[in-house]
């Protein structure tokens, strides 16, 4: 049955619309800090609410957090990954789990993109050295790159966000193979993709982008054998999640030089310490979790995470369920 008004924890000051949408329609509860909300605090903000919208990056939804939230009917994420939330639990107690797709699509893009030139072009180097008053003249061998134009990029998981990358790809004329559950046929003929199995390409990929979600079967699905096959000139981009690599193994080949360099907008664990080895290395850039971090981009993700949140209490359809299994068990949503 719809309530009028739910109580809905807010995990933190979200860009507007959001906070003005949601209290225009409910009763909030917000978390004002500017650092994540401690475990024990959560827990207890969310015992008398029936919906939440949190952060995938920093709220977890396990089966311990919907213990203690018994009247729970909507998860709202403020990003597109959900395995913050326990999917299957929350689907057989038939809470609504929505996520924010589409709208941080072309800045995520973006973003590998920057990484991948960065790291190709050693520019983070580059900047430190003339920082450091190191810089004496030209030299022609000075912090020499990879080339980006023409190249072979290998994207892992060609969903929404791995195909705007290969349209990116397309401008810079490189060749671009990719490695999917599924083959997109419509795809390799209108962006010229070629499918590939993993192994072939980590072989073959001057860059290797990876943009898969995280699951069990992708969690450190690049380890030290992965990292092998790949080329000693090969640059390494995660915009997706930091446990899809095995950070130890990364550090190993990198600090060996068995490939040229790593860009990452993720890391495990998450967020990094300043003493993490990765961090010693020049070849590695690392920037905190920024992928979606385009200011419009952000702004539409509230407005949509508020909208799911709404609609899902108010006993409309979200436009955004990732459980549309939850919504059919209950009768009186349909």
């Amino acid at each position: 049955m719809a309530e009028q008004r739910g109580r809905v924890f807010v995990s933190w000051r979200f860009p507007d619309p959001a906070l003005p949408l949601l209290e225009a329609a409910l009763d909030v509860r917000l978390w004002r800090g500017d650092t994540p909300i401690p475990r024990d605090e959560f827990l207890r903000e969310i015992a008398d609410v029936s919906g939440v919208m949190v952060s995938n990056a920093t709220e977890t939804l396990d089966r311990e957090a919907m213990d203690a939230a018994l009247n729970l009917r909507v998860i709202s994420n403020f990003g597109v990954g959900v395995d913050n939330v326990d999917l299957p639990l929350a689907t057989a107690r038939g809470i609504l789990v929505c996520n924010t797709p589409g709208v941080l699509v072309e800045t995520t893009a973006d973003h590998a993109f920057a990484l991948l030139l960065a790291v190709a072009r050693r520019l983070t180097e580059a900047e430190r050295y003339v920082r450091e008053d190191r810089w004496r003249g030209w030299h022609p061998h000075l912090l020499v790159g990879q080339e980006v134009y023409g190249a072979t990029l290998g994207i892992v998981g060609l969903g929404a966000i791995g195909t705007a990358v290969a349209r990116r790809a397309a401008g810079f004329n490189m060749r671009i193979i990719y490695a999917s559950r599924t083959r997109k046929p419509d795809l390799e003929q209108t962006l010229g993709l070629e499918w590939s199995s993993l192994d072939d390409l980590l072989r073959q990929a001057d860059f290797v982008c990876l943009t898969t979600a995280l699951t069990a079967e992708t969690r450190g699905l690049i380890g030290r054998r992965e990292l092998d096959l790949m080329q000693p000139t090969a640059v390494l981009v995660n915009i997706a999640r930091g446990p899809i690599v095995d950070p130890q193994a990364l550090y190993d080949a990198l600090k060996a030089q068995r490939i040229f360099g790593a860009g990452l907008d993720v890391t495990d664990p998450e967020p990094m310490r300043a003493s993490d080895p990765l961090l010693t290395l020049d070849n590695c850039l690392i920037v905190p979790h920024i992928g979606s971090a385009g200011g419009g981009a952000r702004a539409r993700m509230a407005e949509l995470a508020a909208t799911n949140l709404i609609n899902g209490l108010a006993g409309r359809r979200p436009p955004h369920l990732v459980n549309p299994e939850a919504w059919d068990r209950e009768p009186g949503r349909r």
